[in-house]
């Protein structure tokens, strides 16, 4: 009885050993700062140049997307800013989702890498100072960007301080 008890919690120690090291996470703010330094408003104006397209663009190399694969659910008008609430998923075989928006001074909201045993089915909620687009992108294992949109009026903005 002792040898079982011996092998069973020495499997049991391997197998906790063994769990953190499978688990990984990218520090996308160190390996990709131009994705959260993208700018859409700089001194109180809008910057000339789409600020979510060019984040796009920092964090997959492309910004060519396809309006399918993304289900975005979100109120038409929010009455507070400060806490939107913003459900999405997808079904198709991704390596990584992110949200953007653009009316905030930094486009970028969040990027998920997930893997073939993620649920691709989130709810956020979001800070907006005014009316505003969010663009979700998911990464296709496939090289495509799969993405949708939603534009939104914000009737008391939330980032006000």
């Amino acid at each position: 009885m002792e040898r079982r008890k011996f092998l069973s919690m020495t499997l049991g120690a391997i197998a906790l050993a063994a769990v953190p090291a499978s688990i990984r996470a990218e520090d996308f703010r160190k390996s990709k700062p131009a994705v959260w330094t993208t700018k859409n408003v700089m001194n109180g104006k809008k910057v000339t140049e789409d600020g979510v397209m060019a984040a796009i663009k920092a964090l997959y190399g492309s910004n060519s997307l396809t309006m399918e694969g993304v289900k975005l659910k979100a109120p038409d008008v929010a009455s507070n800013g400060g806490a939107i609430p913003v459900d999405f998923s997808t079904d198709k075989d991704v390596k990584s989702i992110a949200v953007f928006q653009n009316a905030n001074p930094e486009a970028a909201v969040m990027v998920v890498d997930v893997n073939k045993y993620s649920v691709n089915k989130y709810s956020i909620k979001i800070k907006m100072a005014s009316s505003g687009t969010i663009t979700i992108v998911a990464q296709g294992n496939d090289g495509k960007l799969y993405a949708a949109q939603k534009t939104l009026d914000v009737a008391l903005g939330g980032c006000e301080g």
